[in-house]
């Protein structure tokens, strides 16, 4: 039996806005990563078998591993067509906000979202939500969105509404948002949820090979040189750090996602627990930055304290306005801030 973890009086609300509803609009942010499009698509898809007319609009491009997805090819970029989705935007009953907690996280479409007329649901499980939402589903306990928007569908009494496509969608989003299940995944909850997505038909193992080994050959000979050339070990910080700029990237013909997971890798050495990647961004003028961690270190405290970012206690992620090397200096500065806990476990 899965345990209810939304309040009911928010489910009643949702419900309530879903059943009036004609129009949806689902929205997620900036870079959509697996849980962005796997909650997004898979509740476009259940809000579709209930015979509503519905649109996933994202800021800007996904990778293409997660191409496959149902229902991606039917996604509709901001950057690529702002007019258009201003107008499914403004005329939506519903919109749902997903995998965000801020309007800035979702870049130059914020304002459409913002000014829309609609009823407005978050389901997010980041920390401290801002009050843009007249129905806020905030959980950051659980492990992705994917697991939430589960667990809304399941929780309005609607499990049998949700189709193959739809389940395929959420485990992906529940798969990648754990890095396979391996971390931030120990609830027995997540393994029901699996359960009951495996029932639906999905293939789980087929789904992991779709987003994990379908990289190009310049990825791999990217990760190769990331591995050999890129990659700065901290023993006395148990931590990691890897960085490349956008002359390095164009080295290997990268291609959106091409660097997925190039953070998770250093956390394989022995001993380590804290490792950062600091990529320049190939479209804007800044350097992005994910941070991971292993047990109770909170790499989500150094992503807001020195990255203008936040999220999770082990994954995280921030930007950086200035060089490569100015960056990397307040990657040391962070490592000598927080040596304490680094070295606590």
């Amino acid at each position: 039996m899965l345990s209810k973890v939304i309040l009911q009086a928010n489910i009643d609300k949702v419900e309530t806005y879903f059943e009036k509803a004609e129009k949806v609009v689902v929205v997620t942010h900036i870079s959509p990563d697996g849980d962005a499009l796997g909650s997004s698509l898979g509740l476009c898809h259940f809000l579709t078998s209930q015979g509503k007319t519905v649109n996933v609009i994202v800021p800007n491009a996904f990778p293409d591993f997660l191409r496959w997805m149902p229902g991606a090819k039917d996604i509709v970029r901001y950057d690529k067509y702002p007019e258009f989705a201003d107008k499914l935007i403004s005329e939506a009953d519903v919109l749902c906000c997903l995998d965000f907690n801020a309007l800035s996280r979702i870049g130059d479409m914020g304002k459409a979202v913002k000014d829309a007329p609609g009823r407005k649901v978050m389901v997010d499980h980041h920390l401290d939500p801002e009050p843009f939402c007249r129905v806020t589903i905030s959980h950051p306990e659980i492990s992705s969105t994917s697991e939430l928007v589960f667990r809304l569908i399941c929780q309005m009494g609607c499990f049998d509404d949700i189709s193959f496509e739809g389940a395929e969608c959420i485990y992906t989003g529940m798969m990648t948002d754990t890095g396979g299940f391996t971390y931030n995944s120990n609830s027995r909850d997540i393994y029901f949820i699996i359960s009951e997505l495996l029932s639906k038909g999905i293939d789980k193992d087929e789904i992991y090979r779709k987003v994990f080994n379908t990289y190009s050959e310049g990825r791999l000979r990217l990760m190769g040189y990331v591995l050999y050339e890129k990659m700065q070990v901290y023993p006395q910080f148990r931590s990691a750090l890897v960085w490349l700029t956008r002359e390095e990237q164009g080295k290997f013909q990268y291609v959106k996602g091409d660097t997925e997971g190039f953070v998770n890798i250093p956390l394989q050495i022995k001993g380590i627990c804290f490792s950062v990647f600091l990529r320049e961004d190939t479209e804007k003028n800044m350097i992005k930055v994910s941070l991971r961690s292993v047990g109770s270190f909170p790499c989500n405290k150094v992503a807001a304290e020195f990255f203008n970012g936040g999220g999770h206690l082990n994954a995280s992620g921030g930007e950086f306005y200035g060089s490569m090397d100015e960056a990397v200096e307040l990657f040391k500065r962070a490592l000598v801030k927080y040596e304490g806990l680094l070295l606590k476990d």
